[in-house]
């Protein structure tokens, strides 16, 4: 699993990945002050499941607007297959995008959802404010040895969902999340 922005080159990576382990173990999963968060991206295996989704559906898509006119109109029909295939390119592009855009950040007080390319979006959810942390996996993402983490707050839209993480890492944030979220509701 990666660490730090998607975007960052420098020593964030290294720097991030012992603040990580460090987080795991403390209250406090910031670094020093005056640090930001300390970023941690998907793994890759969530873009993997997705483009595989994105070339079976438009490929069965593109296969039949192509051979359905071809065989029954003509093989000029079969033409009908190219903007399913210009999709298909597209998506596979933009699913990295995408992918590359999630990522999180557990702090001493919330924790920080960030995503988007075109419209960036960061969700901040405080510990005290959880209700409920889930680990979902369905048919496809087991498959692929993925889980998503679904937070729960009073307002239903801060709800937060963290896609496509190891089962491990989804477990181990469901019981960090759970801890730290019966710690400071404890005091209201």
């Amino acid at each position: 699993m990666e660490t730090g922005s998607p975007q960052d080159t420098g020593p964030a990576g290294t720097q991030g990945a012992a603040q990580t382990q460090g987080a795991a173990g403390t209250q406090g999963g910031a670094g020093a002050v005056g640090d930001g968060p300390v970023w941690i991206a998907l793994p890759p295996g969530l873009l993997k499941m997705r483009r595989l989704l994105l070339v079976v559906w438009l490929g069965l898509i593109s296969l039949a607007a192509g051979l359905v006119p071809g065989l029954l109109a003509g093989p000029a029909w079969a033409a009908f297959a190219l903007p399913p295939l210009a999709l298909m390119i597209w998506g596979w592009v933009m699913l990295e995008r995408n992918w590359r855009s999630w990522r999180y950040a557990e702090r001493a007080d919330d924790l920080l959802i960030s995503r988007g390319v075109l419209w960036r979006e960061e969700t901040v959810v405080p510990y005290g404010r959880m209700q409920l942390v889930e680990v979902t996996s369905g048919p496809v993402e087991r498959h692929f040895g993925l889980a998503s983490v679904q937070l729960h707050t009073a307002a239903a839209w801060t709800d937060a969902t963290i896609p496509g993480l190891d089962p491990a890492e989804a477990e181990r944030l469901r019981d960090r999340l759970t801890e730290l979220g019966e710690a400071r509701s404890a005091g209201l």
